[in-house]
């Protein structure tokens, strides 16, 4: 076998599991909405999004092969305590919210089996618990992931149920804007489920953990790079289907998981609901478990306290009562009555988009320090990208808050 594909198998892993990760309950959720609502209107942010993701990425990779460190190290070490408190406090906000949104996803798959949430999320949590804490996860993590390999069935959906190729290919490169709250949300709530802000830990730390360095980068980069289209060409599919079944049956709402289950009604007809049903609880189990640890280890990382499984609970009494905190209250909020699963998917995914350009300028202000990266920072033409991704995401995130704030106030219109 080549030297050259040795070495690409050698860092296959980091780039693409960050970027797919986006596709679990709250991607899920916000992708079929916008297809619900928009049809095809919205292809040509996934489009932007697809090159946006892959250069947020691909920084955060370059710094976990140049400095062999993780993010929250970095922030901490580099960026002053004030700014490494306030970057802790938005990833809990923003991680927290993301990991309610995996219990929530656990809810609405075990609805689809009929089975209540309030029989079904509480054991969930203590067996996410149970198989971290114990160390037994690694056994059941390849059974989770495949579950998640449903979701492919969505291209095949996508296709099965002919949409308007044609119309969908214009609305890729054409963009249509409308300057409405609704439509300013769910563009928002895009951004954060693309690019959510756990993402670029676990790639920085993953590359950083598997030894990569800079003089073997080039094959990491096109697998962040490749990552980043694979995952974004199923989200893609995701809004085509739904805008092929839900849009065009005039059903512009998805109100429950049943419903984002219908856009795999051409390939499995009356089993769309099952089928949909397992791979929303893989994606769920597989982010709850792993996404609480990551929190830990990041916050932890950050304000300088032990941290790591293999550690007791009387060495690292942060790290473990983080982690379970996040699992227990995440798992309480997941049940509160009366609270509409989608709803609080959508709006756990706009959270994340309005914290992210917290994130993206402390990775800018790491990956363009010259005594920290040296030539692997930024050159003049990736940082003009990068900052106006940056600002771009902050000003949606502005006018999206603007916009609901004027609705509140009744001055909108």
């Amino acid at each position: 076998m080549p030297a050259r594909l040795l070495a690409i198998l050698s860092v296959l892993g980091p780039g693409l599991v960050a970027a797919n990760a986006g596709n679990d309950a709250g991607g899920i959720a916000t992708y079929a909405s916008i297809g619900a609502r928009y049809g095809y209107g919205l292809l040509w942010v996934m489009v932007l999004l697809t090159v946006a993701m892959g250069v947020v990425q691909e920084m955060c990779a370059r710094m976990g092969a140049a400095t062999g460190q993780g993010f929250t190290d970095l922030v901490r070490a580099h960026l002053g305590v004030r700014w490494t408190l306030f970057v802790v406090a938005c990833l809990l906000v923003a991680n927290g919210g993301t990991i309610v949104s995996e219990f929530a996803g656990i809810a609405a798959a075990s609805e689809l089996f009929g089975v209540p949430r309030y029989v079904a999320v509480p054991p969930a949590a203590v067996l996410i618990w149970w198989l971290v804490t114990r160390g037994s996860y690694p056994r059941v993590e390849r059974v989770f992931l495949a579950m998640t390999f449903v979701f492919f069935a969505y291209p095949v959906s996508a296709y099965l149920a002919h949409p308007d190729w044609a119309e969908a290919a214009r609305h890729a490169v054409v963009p249509s804007v409308e300057w409405n709250s609704q439509y300013l949300f769910l563009v928002v709530a895009t951004i954060g489920t693309t690019i959510t802000p756990y993402m670029q830990l676990y790639v920085q730390g993953s590359v950083a953990e598997k030894g990569v360095r800079m003089d073997d980068y080039g094959p990491q980069r096109l697998e962040v790079w490749g990552g980043s289209l694979f995952s974004n060409l199923v989200s893609g599919f995701i809004i085509i289907a739904t805008a092929a079944t839900l849009f065009l049956s005039g059903k512009t709402n998805v109100d429950d998981a049943a419903d984002a289950a219908r856009a795999l009604a051409p390939l499995a007809g009356p089993y769309a609901s099952a089928l949909f049903a397992i791979g929303l609880l893989g994606a769920s189990m597989l982010a709850a478990a792993v996404l609480p640890l990551a929190t830990s280890y990041a916050v932890s990382e950050a304000l300088g306290f032990e941290r790591g499984l293999d550690k007791g609970l009387r060495e690292a009494p942060v790290f473990f009562g983080l982690y379970t905190g996040l699992v227990a209250v995440s798992a309480l909020v997941a049940l509160i009555p009366g609270v509409p699963i989608i709803t609080l998917l959508l709006v756990v995914q706009v959270v994340n988009g309005v914290l992210l350009p917290v994130i993206l300028l402390s990775i800018l202000r790491l990956v363009n320090r010259r005594d920290l990266m040296g030539s692997a920072a930024n050159g003049p033409a990736y940082n003009a990208l990068a900052w106006t991704i940056t600002v771009v995401v902050s000003a949606m995130a502005i006018l999206m808050v603007g916009s609901l704030v004027a609705n509140a106030l009744g001055l909108s219109g």
